[in-house]
């Protein structure tokens, strides 16, 4: 059908429709003949063929019924009438990052996606962001959901108006037209969303012959993994592996899939073959339906109308009215619900692509439109149970299920309260979870899990979200319908409560260790849940003093009911210092004790509450309540923790531990441990204070230990008798027992002293609580952060981990940090920490009660020393605590009651007694720590009253009780001050003697002077600091031979080292060791005259013997030509860090196609051979046999592969653990002895024509006698020279005349190492496999020295170092190692074959030696073409029966110039591919006429109009393009001969035209460099024209090809954006190339390049070397040569990668303002670039680290499952 055809015939069609007495039938009618023929009327059609038809057949007409008229014109009309939505509603995809503000958004789930939070007020305040797990959709626009700036830019209409309902503005005709059709579409779309198999189309939709075609459709579960769909397809369908896989990926994806098209019979066939063949794997088979073609087609089309809804939708905010009132309207017959209710009941049992339509359904219409969304949340309510039951069995994700919408109406406020009010949300919501546990209820009807399904109870513990959702705005204004409703929703949450109320009993186990664990985690689990939960009931309690009474009333009510825990005993009388308590016996140690009370302690929250808001006066009758019976059920679990800590319940096992972990953990403890204390507190302030202590000493079961007339005692000193003689063995056994059992039943007394007294002390001194003192949530924080930082400083994220936090997910801490502590920023690593400021450490409570055993112990420790470095004592004095508010006040009573005196003084008792066994340190810290708090409470009791009103009498008491038997407190005290034992405390019991002398001096209103108490001390203190003296002597005495027996060990260990040396892998004895002794480098000389590195005035070679250290064996040795070698630790790769093409990366196969590389390096250096070494040293010897040893050791390590790569080569060195693949061997400088009288002469004879002519006499001469008839010969065009070698005729063996002398000499060690290292390079440079007869192996040996070089100076050029005297000892010591191994390479090599290398390189100089594939001077670069030469031409001087090189004098002019030729080249090189010329001024001088002449010159050659360019700028251009190449040479010839460079090289202060007559100087150069071309002048000139004239330099002159400029372009890592939301904005709009799906994609950024790429996706995989992998590892063997750096952006980390197997993770360098880095995004704070670490990452790269810090990252985490690294 043609296009201008389609839009009549819609319009037609709609006409008839219109007219038609029924236009549903009419449309159905029309939807049967059309569906069927787009989507099943081929096997296969294209999609892009389905989405024409569908467009002009279906949507085309359905559009013209709905505007009635044209679309496109009707469409126009409502844009004029229209205005855009004041909401965004875009929907999350899982992935997105998105943004909450923790200033302005009602709730944590209030977001805001990327493009309106960067257009909104919230970017510049504290924000979070996160990645979506999906389903969620943006809250721009709704006044709700903020409270300030509730729209962007975008969104903002204006004038700051609620979101209300907009009022209809389509005409009545569209309206009605756009009911009708959507009423009846939606109710086609609903009939076959929730298709059932077994149903039939309707007789409306029933084709007229039904073919006998059907699909057999496989669904998505989430039993069967990947790969057993994957088999069971290939089994079923007969389809190979590809295709099996694609269904795969797109039932994954879809939901579902039709895998076999075909008839009825075949489809049943296949689909009793899916089942059977799933079931084999799996014990549930797969879910497979067969569905008849036509109904195929209409759920397809099906699938297209949700799209096309949403696109309607958009239009106008009338069709959205429209269809939210079709979608929501109750059905005509009145018993099925509505149709988007029959949609979200059938959710369950929708496949995927169903779900994700009906959802975005409704977040487009109901969800935007707020009375509508009131409608929707009423019906979601009314079916929520239902909804919550299909959601448990089903097995896909909440985020692709209905019940996830339920954060988007819950946590609306409004709502809300509506949804209280109307439907008791509150009581839904906790009857489903009732409903859903109910099978755990045990006898006793509470909840009991053992066995339970753990999937199904983690799905049940979401529910609670939705609770916490609907309770997270606490209501401002009460109704009486809220007031009524809310209560029956708390009756209904209290009933939950009262399951668990003593769930999970444990009973202390006897005898033997329990025989299977308890389960405790989904305890606990339902106790995280409700613990925001609890929290949120409170407060909406609090606001409202009505409620609050009538919600603590029926707590108490339903408290009063449980039965858990019973006593089983009658009420006892106990008596203690004349009193008597009348209670039940019960003991934690041996009767059942659950940890789980959660009604106690809700009811002490509201306790508190009452108090705090003063309605506890309005309580009825607040006397009748039984506070020792409030205070038991907390008590025992005191008890119970303080025993397990002692150990008693050893026997039942880790899960008991655990639940007290947890109990007193930062997760728990606020509803747990915390509120136990405050019931504690609430019944010692109510209670007799000596009754309840003599309670807790009860539960405790010290109550008989502390009364002083224990059977213990008795039977410690009773003898066992012996009855019977023949009984006397058995009896020594039985009393060995009994005095093991008494031990140990001592020691667990000791312990469980210390958990009572450290009970007694937070009971009376934790006062940090609103209601119990007056105190402000700010002050509660502000102390948990003091006590935390006193146990070290810490870093933000682990202040926050140590902090609870509220329903919002925030702890408080950025309120108050700035008030307690001071902040110190990080460096290049690690993270920033927070320390406590000092005049806040007197707050500091060594016994805080949220330290864990650890804790405390740290910060005693940290806090005793800090006062020891400052000068103070030790004593760590209880801090001054609030007052307690009045209705607490009655606390303090404990402090000086007459059970208090009585345990302190039986404390000390035991202590002045100095039985070891009957006390500990611990017990006496805690007792005077009570003291301590005791006097504190006298002292301000005293300060603040006058004496007559002051009842507290602690000191009295202390002084009087006991006097009579000298046993009194104070006495006491000032006994166990002489404890040799006690010393750690003696500073603390001094403060105590102190305080009572000033509470003494304050009740005799006089002033404190020095106490006769301690006067009598002074004897004493004597004698014990003597003692402290005699132990300080011992203690370094024992030092001293501590010392001496380990230097005996070092000697052995040494010996031992030797002989086992491959089994370890060991430190040297100082940090030397390894490197050169010698000095490396001195810029110090007495000749400065003879810093020059070549020609006839060169220096010396440095004379000094350089002795190493093996670090394997740790003998020394004298590095020597023909002594054994020694080697050092390298490692060769292939690096693009000095590329100017990056990503274009020359094909270099051993088959000799590609370019001429490797004996031409292109002047892109686009890939290079880098050798690094980490500078240790070893013997040759050792090393192979380390080698070996790692081998055999290493082979069978878990995925020892991703370390290192055994089969080619790869260690680890075996001190700094660097990645290695081979090894240098070190070879000295050659000792010459230079004739300076002799090099002048020869420098009058052996000018630069001459050394020409003799050159090429020599190469002649040399192929003659060879005979070399190869291809290199062909095209030799040498006799044709034509004024550059003279008239030919000198002798081929002239050269020899001007010095020769023999070779060095090299042991064959040396020499093997050699070819280790030679045969390593050219496997690795040029990615083959190992040949040591390549005649390509002395060419790589040459270019990774060029190129290790330049990219050695390009990282001191990058960090402004000086070029001598800067450089780390390993790259020096590597570098030098390299350059002799490339110099002493051509000894193993053929010298026919270096030769013709030769040859070739000097073909580029001298065009007419060359050949005709011979590389011109712009496609070369003159740093590796120099090294090749240098390092090549002493081959020339071999001859057939002698081995000769040329002498000192002989390479020196060599050197000299052949780097002459060299420079000029690349000057001109450098002149050829400048265009820019600088605008300098200056007065002309001999330098700028002598380069304006060259520029003249090089313009005539070639052909080039002579531009207006003064000879200044010309020199500075050209100076500035050699520079890199100069240093660079200067480098190298010092590696080579050793020679000291000038002072000025040594300094990064001297000024660049200085360190440019430095290098010149040094490198034999007139400082004038243009000077060479006038004294070559007439060896130059043909040259000259020759160089000018090759046709590629006149390609690139006319643009051609593209040239590399001078100096070349330093290479850095990208540049990143300073704010990391910018990274994450352009992730969002990140678009895969080669999908066009929206699932969520994981876009990766190559620091090297920009790139973004799509990683760990299937859409872009790729091949590389016959497997598939990421388009990170794709991107990188171009980009990297293999070697890559990504930032994951989504992740916030960088990825390392170093091959296809090996990679690693490193940290961003973003960091949030506490200095710490996020990976994951898990905390969401704002990212700011820092700077020093992305330094740091790029000198990383730049100094080819990335392998070695790969490696080491790998060692040290043991890796378990390996990461595919070649799929990122």
């Amino acid at each position: 059908m043609a296009e201008g055809e389609k839009s009549p015939d819609g319009l037609e069609l709609s006409k008839e429709w219109l007219e038609a007495a029924d236009s549903r039938a009419e449309l159905v009618r029309y939807l049967k003949e059309q569906v069927p023929q787009i989507f099943c009327l081929k096997k296969e059609s294209s999609p892009q063929e389905e989405e024409e038809l569908m467009q002009s057949r279906l949507f085309q007409p359905l559009e013209c019924f709905l505007f009635g008229e044209d679309p496109q014109e009707g469409l126009e009309k409502l844009k004029q009438g229209s205005t855009s939505s004041q909401l965004c509603g875009r929907v999350f995809k899982e992935g997105e990052t998105v943004y909450s503000c923790r200033d302005c958004a009602i709730d944590p789930t209030c977001v805001l996606c990327m493009d309106c939070f960067q257009d909104s007020v919230h970017k510049g305040h504290r924000y979070k962001m996160h990645a979506s797990s999906g389903g969620g959709f943006c809250d721009c626009g709704d006044v709700e959901a903020w409270k300030i700036g509730p729209c962007c830019s975008k969104h903002d209409p204006g004038v700051a108006t609620a979101m209300v309902t907009d009022e209809c503005v389509l005409e009545p005709d569209i309206y009605s037209r756009a009911e009708r059709l959507f009423r009846i579409l939606l109710h086609y779309a609903t009939d076959f969303l929730v298709w059932e198999e077994n149903l039939e189309l309707s007789a409306e939709l029933q084709p007229r012959t039904k073919d006998n075609a059907y699909y057999c459709v496989l669904y998505n579960d989430e039993h069967h993994s990947y790969d057993h769909v994957i088999y069971t397809l290939q089994r079923s369908v007969n389809c190979d592996q590809a295709e099996a896989q694609t269904h795969t990926a797109l039932i994954d994806k879809e939901g579902r899939r039709a895998v076999k098209r075909g008839t009825l019979r075949s489809c049943q066939q296949a689909r009793d073959l899916i089942r059977s063949n799933s079931e084999h794997i799996s014990l549930q088979p797969l879910r497979v339906e067969i569905l008849h073609a036509a109904v195929m087609a209409h759920q397809t089309f099906v699938l297209r109308l949700g799209p096309w809804f949403q696109k309607v939708i958009g239009y106008s905010v009338g069709f959205r009215q429209a269809f939210c009132q079709v979608a929501l309207e109750a059905n005509a017959d009145g018993d099925r619900p509505c149709l988007i209710s029959r949609l979200m009941l059938h959710d369950g049992r929708m496949y995927k692509g169903a779900r994700k339509i009906v959802h975005e359904l409704i977040f487009c219409s109901m969800l935007m439109e707020t009375e509508f969304k009131r409608l929707f949340a009423i019906e979601f309510t009314k079916y929520y149970t239902q909804l919550q039951k299909d959601f448990i069995v089903d097995d896909h994700e909440r985020s692709i299920s209905i019940t996830a919408l339920s954060v988007q109406i819950f946590t609306v406020p409004t709502l809300a309260r509506q949804l209280i009010e109307e439907g008791n949300v509150i009581k839904v919501i906790v009857g489903t979870v009732m409903e859903l546990l109910r099978e755990h209820l045990d006898n006793n009807n509470r909840f009991f899990f053992l066995g339970y399904n753990s999937d199904k109870f983690s799905r049940i513990q979401i529910i609670f979200h939705d609770l916490r959702y609907i309770l997270i705005s606490k209501p401002s204004i009460w109704t009486e319908e809220l007031r009524r409703e809310f209560l029956e929703g708390f009756k209904v949450f209290l009933g939950l409560l009262k399951c668990m109320q003593g769930m999970e009993e444990v009973k202390r186990q006897f005898g033997q260790h329990i025989a299977v664990e308890p389960e405790w985690e989904a305890g606990f689990s339902l106790q995280i849940q409700l613990r925001h939960i609890l929290a949120m009931f409170q407060d909406w309690c609090s606001s409202d003093d009505e409620i609050l009474l009538l919600a603590f009333e029926e707590c108490h009510r339903v408290l009063m009911q449980c039965n858990n825990q019973p006593f089983h005993k009658e009420p006892t009388n106990y008596y203690m210092s004349k009193h008597v308590l009348h209670v039940r016996p019960y003991k934690v140690s041996q009767e059942p004790v659950s940890i789980h009370l959660p009604i106690s302690r809700l009811l002490a929250g509201l306790y508190v509450l009452l108090c705090r808001t003063g309605a506890v006066e309005r309580l009825d009758d607040p006397e009748p309540f039984d506070h020792t019976f409030l205070a038991e059920h907390p008590l025992r679990c005191v008890v119970l923790a303080a025993q397990v800590s002692a150990e008693m319940w050893r026997r039942n096992g880790i899960s008991l531990v655990s639940q007290v972990y947890y109990y007193q953990d930062v997760k728990c403890r606020d509803e747990m441990y915390d509120k136990d204390i405050l019931m504690l507190q609430i019944a010692a302030s109510k209670m007799d204070p000596n009754h309840f202590l003599m309670l807790v000493l009860l539960r405790f079961e010290l109550f008989d230990y502390f009364k002083g007339s224990t059977n213990k005692d008795q039977a410690s000193n009773t003898p066992i008798i012996i009855q019977n003689k023949k009984s006397c063995c058995i009896n020594d056994l039985l009393r060995d027992e009994m005095q093991h059992n008494l031990q140990d039943e001592l020691i667990q007394w000791n312990r469980l002293t210390e958990e009572m007294l450290y009970l007694l002390i937070v009971v009376i001194g934790e006062r940090y609580v609103p209601g119990i003192s007056q105190v402000t949530k700010e002050d509660v924080t502000m102390r948990e952060v003091i006590q935390l930082l006193c146990i070290e400083p810490m870093a933000h994220s682990s202040l926050v981990k140590g902090l609870p936090e509220n329903e919002s997910h925030e702890t408080g801490l950025e309120t108050v940090i700035t008030k307690v502590a001071t902040f110190k920023k990080p460096g290049v690593s690690g993270h920033g920490l927070y320390g406590v400021k000092k005049e806040r450490l007197v707050e500091f409570n060594p016994f805080f009660y949220h330290y864990s055993r650890s804790q405390h112990s740290k910060a005693e420790e940290s806090q005793k020393k800090r006062r020891t470095h400052e000068g103070h004592d030790k004593a760590l004095r209880p801090p001054m605590p609030p007052a307690f508010c009045p209705a607490f006040s009655s606390i303090v009573r404990l402090l000086s009651c007459d059970i208090i005196i009585h345990i302190l003084r039986h404390t000390l008792q035991r202590a002045a007694e100095d039985r070891a066994t009957h006390w500990t340190e611990a017990m006496i810290q805690r007792a005077l720590h009570l003291m301590g708090q005791a006097l504190l409470e006298e002292k301000m009791q005293l300060e603040e009253s006058t004496m007559e009103e002051v009842a507290f009498d602690f000191s009295l008491k202390a002084r009087r009780i006991g006097s009579e038997h000298g046993k009194s407190v104070f006495v006491l005290l000032s006994k166990i001050k002489t404890v040799p034992s006690l010393e750690a405390q003696k500073d603390m019991v001094k403060w105590v003697l102190q305080m009572f002398e000033i509470v003494k001096c304050l009740r005799e209103k006089s002033s404190p002077t020095t106490s006769m108490s301690v006067d009598t001390t002074k004897p004493e203190e004597s004698a014990q600091d003597k003692e402290k003296a005699e132990r300080k002597r011992k203690a370094e005495a024992a030092k001293l031979h501590r010392q001496k027996i380990m230097a005996q060990m070092s000697a052995m260990q040494k010996n031992f080292i030797e002989s086992n040396k491959m089994l370890y892998d060991n430190m040297p004895e100082s940090g030397t060791q390894g490197e050169p002794v010698a000095t490396t480098e001195s810029c110090a000389m007495e000749h400065t005259e003879l810093r020059v590195a070549i020609g006839p005035h060169r220096g010396s070679s440095p004379a000094e013997r350089e002795v190493l250290t093996c670090i394997l064996c740790q003998e020394e040795q004298e590095v020597a030509a023909q002594a054994a070698a020694m080697v050092l630790t390298a490692c060769v790769q292939r690096s693009t860090v000095l590329t100017q093409c990056r990503g274009r990366i020359p094909t270099n196969r051993a088959d000799g196609t590609g370019t001429l590389y490797p004996l031409f390096m292109p002047p892109e250096l686009a890939v290079g051979t880098h050798t690094g070494s980490c500078g240790h040293v070893m013997h040759a010897t050792c090393w192979q046999k380390y080698f070996e040893a790692v081998q055999n050791m290493t082979r069978n390590r878990l995925h020892v592969e991703l370390i290192i790569d055994l089969e080619n080569g790869e260690y680890l060195c075996p001190l700094c653990k660097s990645l290695c693949n081979t090894v240098v061997p070190l070879i000295p400088f050659e000792r010459l002895m230079f004739n300076y009288e002799n090099a002048e002469i020869i420098g009058q004879h052996l000018t630069l024509p001459r050394w020409i002519q003799i050159l090429a006499a020599r190469i002649r001469g040399l192929k003659s006698v060879t005979q070399e008839n190869d291809c290199n010969t062909e095209s030799s065009s040498v006799d044709g020279d034509t004024g550059l070698c003279g008239e030919g005729q000198t002798d081929f063996r002239s050269i020899l005349s001007y010095g020769v002398q023999e070779p060095r000499k090299f042991s064959d060690s040396v020499v093997e190492m050699l070819v280790v290292c030679a045969t390593t390079v050219h496997r690795v440079g040029m990615q083959t496999a190992p040949n040591e007869l390549c005649p390509r192996v002395p060419l790589m040996a040459w270019n990774t020295c060029a190129f290790t070089i330049q990219a050695i100076e390009n990282i001191l050029q990058e960090e402004g170092k000086s070029l001598f005297g800067s450089l780390q000892n390993r790259q020096l010591a590597g570098l030098k190692a390299i350059v002799q191994f490339s110099a002493a390479q051509r000894i193993k090599s053929s010298q026919a074959v270096i030769q013709r290398h030769f040859n070739d390189m000097l073909g580029v100089l001298l065009p007419a030696m060359g050949r005709k594939n011979t590389p011109s001077l712009p496609e070369v670069d003159f740093f590796h073409l120099l090294v090749g030469l240098v390092l090549s031409i002493p081959a020339l001087y071999q001859e057939e029966a002698v081995d000769l090189q040329p002498s000192a004098v002989s390479s020196a002019y060599n050197h000299l110039h052949i780097l002459h030729l060299v420079t000029m080249a690349h000057m001109l090189q450098v002149l050829l591919s400048s265009t820019d010329f600088p605008a300098v001024a200056g007065e002309e001088t001999e330098e700028s006429k002598a380069a304006a002449e060259l520029y003249t010159s090089v313009s005539q050659h070639t052909e080039r109009p002579i531009p207006d360019v003064s000879g200044v700028s010309v020199a500075e251009r050209v100076k500035r393009g050699i520079e890199p190449f100069l240093r660079c040479a200067a480098l190298f010839f010092n590696c080579l001969t050793g020679v000291h460079p000038p002072e000025e090289l040594c300094s990064s202060t001297v000024a660049s035209q200085g360190q440019m007559e430095a290098l010149c100087s040094y490198l034999a150069l007139p400082s004038n460099v243009f000077q060479l071309f006038q004294e070559h002048r007439d060896t130059v000139t043909p040259l000259l024209k020759r160089w000018c004239g090759s046709p590629a330099v006149t390609k690139a002159l006319k643009g051609k090809s593209q040239t590399v400029r001078y100096p070349r372009r330093r290479n850095r890592l990208i540049d990143l954006p300073e704010d990391y939301s910018a990274l994450l904005n352009q992730a969002s709009h990140f678009q895969c190339p080669k999908s066009t799906d929206d699932d969520r994609k994981h876009p990766t950024l190559c620091l090297f390049c920009g790139a973004m790429l799509c990683s760990q996706s299937s859409c872009c995989l790729s091949q590389l070397d016959g497997e598939d992998v990421g388009a990170c590892t794709a991107h990188a063997a171009t980009c990297g040569a293999g070697v890559g750096m990504f930032l994951r952006i989504r992740e916030c980390e960088i990825v390392l990668m170093a091959s296809k197997t090996r990679g690693s993770t490193y940290p961003a360098p973003y960091l949030d303002d506490y200095g710490e880095t996020d990976p994951h995004l898990g905390r969401g704070n704002p990212l700011h670039l820092c700077p020093e670490r992305y330094r740091k990452l790029n000198q990383l790269w730049q100094q080819h680290c990335i392998l070695e810090e790969i490696a080491r990252s790998l060692e040290v985490v043991n890796v378990m499952f390996a990461f595919e690294w070649q799929m990122l």
